[in-house]
This record gives C-alpha cells, sequence and structure tokens, in this order.
C-alpha cells in the first residue's frame, strides 16, 4: 500500500493535509482520525479530543468504534507512528458525529447527498441526468457519453446472464471480470487502474477509444458465448469469460500489428495527481 491525499476528500478539508493509506485489494482510503478532527474542530490537542470522544463510542458500543483500525503513518515528525484510521464510509459518519461549526458544511453535503438519492428511487432518470452533467462537467463529449451509457447497459447484460448461469456472489463477478481482463490485456483490472495511476475512479472512464472498445468486446463476446454454451457455476463461466477475452486479445494484437506499437495506454483522464509516499508496514 502507499500513503497519499485524496483529491476530493482533500478539497472537502479545504486543502489540508488528511493523512491517508490506499488499500488495494479493498480499493479504499484509511483516513488519519486526528487529521480530521484537527481540521474540522477547534481543539488546540487533537489526540486528546479524539481520545475523549473515542472512549464516549466504545462505552456506547459504536459500531464505529469497531470499525478502528490502527496503521503506522509518517508523523510530522518523520517518524513513524501507529495512527487511528477510519474507511471513507466511518470518516463520513464521524464527521457526523463532531459537534463543531466547522463540521457543518459536511453534514449539510452528506444530507443533501442523502435527499439526492432518495429522489432517485422514486425518479431514476435523476441519476441519469446526474451522471451525464457528471461527465460534461468532467470534459466528456455528448458522444462519448452515449457510447459509455450504452456500455453500463452491456455490462449489467452480461452480469444478468452470469446470474442466470448460478454466478451469486460479488468476488464471482470480480473474478469473471479479471478473467477478460487478463485474457485480453495481459492484467486484472487492479492492476489495469496501478498500470494508469488510478485508484477509486472507473477504469473504463480513463480509458482510450481503443481500449473502451476492446473492453467491450470482450465482455459482449463472453456475454454471447454465455447465452449459446450455458456454463454453470464459476469455473465454467471463467472458461467462457477466457474465451470472450480472447476474442478481444485476437482484436488488439491485430491493430496493434497495423499500428506498430501498443494500444494499451498509461494515459488517464484525471486533472490531479496522486502524491506517492512508500507507506512503512
Amino acid at each position: 500500500m502507499k500513503q497519499n491525499k485524496l483529491e476530493t476528500i482533500t478539497k472537502l478539508f479545504e486543502g489540508s493535509e488528511i493523512r491517508s493509506i490506499w488499500d488495494v485489494e479493498k480499493e479504499d482510503y484509511y483516513f488519519s482520525v486526528v487529521d480530521v478532527i484537527g481540521v474540522l474542530t477547534d481543539s488546540s490537542i487533537p489526540k486528546r479530543y479524539w481520545s475523549d470522544l473515542k472512549g464516549k463510542l466504545e462505552e456506547e458500543g459504536s459500531q464505529l468504534y469497531e470499525n478502528i483500525v490502527r496503521l503506522k503513518m509518517k508523523a510530522a515528525d518523520g517518524k513513524v507512528r501507529i495512527t487511528d484510521t477510519l474507511d471513507t464510509k466511518g470518516i463520513l459518519r464521524l464527521i457526523e458525529s463532531i459537534p463543531s461549526p466547522k463540521a457543518e458544511p459536511f453534514k449539510m453535503w452528506l444530507a443533501q447527498t442523502g435527499s439526492d438519492r432518495i429522489d432517485e428511487v422514486f425518479n431514476p432518470e435523476l441519476a441519469i441526468k446526474r451522471a451525464v452533467q457528471y461527465y460534461r462537467n468532467r470534459g466528456y463529449s455528448d458522444e462519448w457519453i452515449e457510447s459509455r451509457l450504452k456500455g453500463i447497459l452491456n455490462r449489467n447484460k452480461l452480469t444478468d446472464i452470469w446470474k442466470e448461469n448460478g454466478i451469486t456472489e460479488n468476488y464471482e463477478y470480480a473474478i469473471l471480470t479479471n478473467e477478460i481482463y487478463q485474457s485480453w490485456s495481459g492484467m486484472k483490472a487492479a492492476e489495469y487502474k496501478a498500470f494508469k495511476g488510478i485508484r477509486k475512479e472507473s477504469l473504463r472512464d480513463n480509458m482510450t477509444d481503443i481500449e473502451v472498445v476492446l473492453t467491450d468486446l470482450g465482455e459482449i463476446a463472453t456475454r454471447e458465448l454465455a447465452s449459446v454454451h450455458r456454463p454453470y457455476g464459476l469455473e465454467e463461466n471463467k472458461k467462457i469469460a477466457e474465451l470472450g477475452g480472447h476474442a478481444a486479445k485476437v482484436a488488439k494484437e491485430d491493430i496493434e500489428r497495423n499500428l506498430g506499437t501498443s494500444v494499451i495506454s498509461p494515459k488517464n483522464k484525471l486533472k490531479y495527481q496522486y502524491k506517492k509516499d512508500t507507506l512503512i508496514k
């Protein structure tokens, strides 16, 4: 794992440095609780504030207390110390429990986000509009957005077939997806993300046009093969996923042969960069 600064959270914290650790397997961040408290409260000694709050959470039997993870982080003096951390969801719950004026903007943001999601339950079109606006704000063209939405529908068709073929657990879907990626690109999804220098961001949102087409081809081929051969269970579906990915690999190799260069690109579409400091485990 690496020690990093999450761009979106940092902006919410008005540019303040919040120490964080990226968990590759979980694909989530663990944030220093003391750092967050130091930003959101007027306490001159954030460690004491957190010690008191942690004791209260323990007495109440709070689930938040149970979710605390102690990790090694580099302190301001350069020394590495064991530090209380929480994942993204835990940090947001912590913010809700802090009675400080500085925390109010975060609480309002959380409340508005929750309200928006409830509205989308009753009117799903709002969720689509939100996604379209998000991509426009990021500079994507309407043509790209239309293709992206179609890709989401195609992906759902594939997972529906997998479900019919006995796939029910999230980890099974991840394994099959990795089988497709590994077959055509030589990398699992997490490895592909690392190659492009992204973390929680969508891999497909950071692909080139050719990479997206090859990804779509691998998934569509897998879907069609699974529809015809009807494999059942994880192991049989893995074989079909590998065949689907192979179809994309053949297309990839043909394109590369004519281009004279690899079509797998390390480029991403992020408008920010991650800080990379080695974490001492």
